[in-house]
């Protein structure tokens, strides 16, 4: 049984499912409350946000320092002897998506000793970056064996050298540190590499799109930090890119959704993390440039996603082949790939679809995919992860703590770090509640300051309490939109992939101060 019971003190206000007009300048519609603006106190997601900041982030820097990615930096540099470490040329972006996952944290929970530390892995990466801003240091420290993914020239390989995909996670990481700590040292880092990139990349110079996106995410970042609207520009130019380069440069067909223009895609296809990665890309240019083109693209694909592709966990990606999505309906449990990367993907991409649209479907597959699809890849101890997260097992599958692939691992600190940031969303004087849990939240909109307090057992039971308490500027009227799940509704998931065999004779109760409305 699902019920929700508001307490409403000396308010004003309406509970309804309107929508609001839209802001003057193209942007998402909806905006997410900021994670520091949430503090959960309940059993289930405070424990796994503490787990995250005591064990997780350390033993993620732990294992980055034992396999040799920090030195990796330094012999850059020219501080250390030695050869270029680790198997893979995006070994990188272990480093950047450990320090996003701890700048997120820092947000929520002030650590003087984590954030020097930090500080020295900075000073280590600045001094890796070349004169120009080129940052990549398979090439700077000339590994050899790792040649074919890169070549003998800058970007000349981009489908396999994921020369771009390490630039857009540095800038990811370098907006989110600074905008926990105030310092610019990575974001300059970061500014510098995209500046050049920006000189290197576009109508009049190299045509051509990443093979592993998600430097359109990074870029879209900085241009929220610095206002700069290039790098917003950049990150469009990529997309449109995509499909068609010209002088046979097209890279690598469905695995890199590189088959079609971005406007004509309407299935999703290939590796299922850079899908992902693509798709969010899309949702963050379209809200920020208004094409209403790339909006009618991302809403078919997931569409596409949602009623053929996922699984009742939310995960994506049914065939390790590739790492990918499959074809529609290949949805089998044994061999399910499902990577803990592309779950964090699906996340991201619900996420922003919500923005777009205010429609709580999208949360409802963001919710799913946050318990089943995402929390497997991570053990309660925090020290324990899967890479791929199959539905049925016969005990082959084990969690690890690393992987010579690692890109799992530190993704996972970043996506615990962020999830206060789910909670709760506001447009115009609108205010979603979107997950539930134990704690309180304060809430800015237009008309004033909004406290709200919740107490629930979720995920464990349905009952779920709101307290609402807003200052005395905001004493007028405003609405407040609490999502019922669908699974409440007797609707796993939106669509009709998947359905209750038994639907609960039961509905939702929703009660204002003791009312049943």
């Amino acid at each position: 049984m699902y019920r929700i019971l508001l307490t409403v003190t000396a308010i004003t206000g309406s509970l309804l499912a309107a929508t609001c007009s839209e802001p003057a300048q193209p942007d998402y519609p909806v905006t997410a409350v900021p994670l520091n603006a949430v503090n959960l106190t309940d059993d289930f997601w405070a424990a796994r946000l503490e787990t995250n900041r005591t064990v997780t982030i350390p033993h993620i820097f732990e294992q980055c320092e034992k396999n040799g990615r920090i030195d990796n930096f330094a012999v850059a540099a020219g501080l250390m002897d030695g050869e270029q470490q680790g198997s893979y040329p995006f070994d990188d972006t272990d480093i950047y998506k450990s320090i996003e996952g701890a700048a997120l944290s820092l947000m929520l929970h002030p650590d003087p000793v984590l954030e020097a530390y930090i500080d020295s892995i900075v000073v280590l990466i600045g001094s890796a970056q070349e004169e120009d801003g080129y940052l990549y240091t398979a090439r700077t420290n000339d590994a050899r064996r790792l040649r074919n993914w890169f070549r003998d020239e800058r970007w000349v390989n981009i489908r396999s050298s994921h020369e771009l995909y390490n630039a857009g996670h540095l800038f990811e990481s370098a907006t989110a540190y600074y905008q926990a700590t105030g310092k610019r040292e990575l974001l300059d880092i970061a500014l510098k590499l995209a500046d050049l990139i920006d000189r290197d990349f576009g109508p009049d110079a190299i045509q051509a799109p990443p093979g592993h996106e998600v430097i359109e995410m990074g870029l879209v970042k900085l241009y929220r930090v610095t206002g700069e609207r290039r790098y917003l520009d950049l990150a469009k130019f990529f997309l449109d890119i995509r499909g068609k380069a010209p002088d046979g440069r097209r890279l690598g067909g469905e695995y890199n959704q590189d088959h079609l223009p971005v406007v004509e895609q309407d299935e999703a296809v290939g590796h299922a993390v850079r899908a992902a990665y693509l798709y969010a890309g899309i949702a963050d240019v379209a809200a920020l440039t208004g094409d209403e083109e790339y909006l009618s693209a991302v809403d078919r694909l997931w569409t596409d996603v949602v009623g053929r592709k996922m699984y009742i966990t939310g995960g994506i990606g049914a065939t390790g082949s590739g790492e990918a999505l499959g074809a529609r309906y290949q949805l089998p449990n044994m061999s399910a790939y499902n990577e803990t990367c592309a779950a964090i993907g699906n996340i991201f991409w619900n996420h922003r679809m919500f923005l777009l649209h205010g429609d709580a479907k999208y949360v409802d597959v963001l919710e799913r995919t946050l318990y089943n699809g995402f929390l497997s890849g991570i053990s309660l101890e925090g020290d324990g992860f899967f890479y791929s997260n199959p539905l049925e097992s016969v005990g082959q599958h084990g969690r690890s703590p690393w992987f010579g692939c690692a890109c799992c691992p530190p993704n996972v600190t970043r996506l615990i770090a962020s999830v206060p940031g789910y909670f709760y969303a506001t447009r115009g004087n609108s205010i979603y509640v979107n997950l539930f849990a134990s704690g309180h939240a304060s809430v800015e909109i237009p008309y004033g300051n909004i406290k709200l307090t919740q107490q629930t057992g979720y995920p464990w039971d349905g009952n779920i309490e709101i307290a609402v308490e807003p200052d005395q500027s905001a004493m007028r009227t405003w609405n407040l939109f609490v999502r019922i799940p669908g699974w409440a509704r007797g609707k796993p998931v939106p669509g009709d992939l998947y359905s209750f065999v038994d639907l609960a004779d039961e509905s939702p109760e929703l009660t204002v101060n003791g009312s049943r409305i």
